[in-house]
């Protein structure tokens, strides 16, 4: 699925995700007054109006785009239809033949750890017949449990040949409460990193590895020292936009082609029509926002990523 991922990007010369997290005050008050009068105003209501409101933004920007990330807990707060709209969101991004990352950071260990895996990766068995539950190509990982933690994940990429994105450094103002704790004199977030790398060497793609990490954009002094630490793996990158991060923030997790690294923007697509710059789409059209928003970020990055080659 690593190769899969870097084809897409090559091909629409954008290494951007789009974070489908779609909070109810983003989507616009006709998308949800119709999913209302049909459900009521009810659990099953805000889960078809997230679901519209995802197709709309989705057949916008497919052909933009090489993948998209759903975050769970957006659909989770709204229970059980929450987690059939989250189902049907992964389901219609891969019929646009859309990578899907989900963005589920689960952590933990043995047979719990297991079950998450095959749960969003992989298979599982009912009597003498397998079904793939959520079947996502890539999942968000937290490490901090050990490598038991994250062992049942990496077999189950193995299998299926999907991936995993590797939480380093995340882009949250208290990260560093933790992850920059000096352990043997350096921070804990570099010997997270050695360990994805070594991780990832018993799982390699063409160029890259399946095992990938999490780096926030607003660090990019720690995204260069770690683009050294983890040379084969793809660095997914939150933060930009609507967290601060900018183009120029970003030159540092790239390797020299240009590739190495996919960069994040949930809410500053999906709810771009919000924007003042994009304002003029209005609530009717927060699809062409989106639309509008992910041409700019991949101006804004490519322009950053031409600079460096200068």
């Amino acid at each position: 699925m690593i190769n899969k991922l870097v084809k897409k990007i090559k091909k629409t010369k954008a290494p951007i995700v789009v974070g489908l997290d779609p909070m109810l005050s983003y989507i616009p008050e006709q998308v949800q007054t119709k999913a209302f009068l049909e459900y009521g105003e009810t659990l099953e209501g805000a889960a078809e109006a997230i679901w519209q409101f995802n197709k709309e933004i989705v057949d916008k920007i497919y052909d933009l785009v090489p993948a998209v990330k759903p975050q769970i807990a957006m659909y989770e707060q709204f229970g059980i239809p929450g987690l059939a709209a989250f189902k049907k969101t992964v389901d219609y991004c891969k019929s646009k033949d859309l990578v899907v990352i989900g963005d589920i950071k689960r952590g933990d260990i043995g047979s719990t750890s297991a079950a998450y895996a095959v749960g969003h990766l992989g298979k599982v068995k009912v009597g003498s017949r397998e079904f793939r539950p959520f079947d996502e190509d890539f999942a968000t990982v937290n490490p901090y449990l050990g490598s038991d933690g994250v062992q049942p994940f990496i077999k189950v990429c193995q299998e299926e040949k999907k991936g995993l994105f590797i939480l380093v450094k995340t882009s949250n103002p208290s990260s560093g409460e933790f992850q920059d704790r000096l352990i043997d004199g350096r921070p804990l977030y570099e010997h997270v990193g050695e360990k994805v790398a070594q991780w990832g060497e018993a799982c390699m793609g063409e160029d890259y590895s399946y095992i990938g990490a999490v780096v926030g954009a607003t660090y990019p002094e720690m995204g260069k020292i770690l683009r050294k630490v983890m040379p084969k793996a793809y660095i997914l990158v939150p933060g930009y936009g609507a967290q601060g991060g900018q183009g120029k923030d970003l030159v540092p997790f790239f390797d020299q082609d240009g590739l190495g690294a996919i960069v994040n923007s949930s809410r500053g697509i999906i709810a771009a029509y919000k924007q003042e710059a994009y304002a003029k789409f209005g609530a009717e059209h927060f699809g062409d926002a989106a639309r509008a928003a992910v041409e700019f970020m991949r101006e804004d990055i490519q322009s950053a990523l031409e600079g460096k080659a200068v």
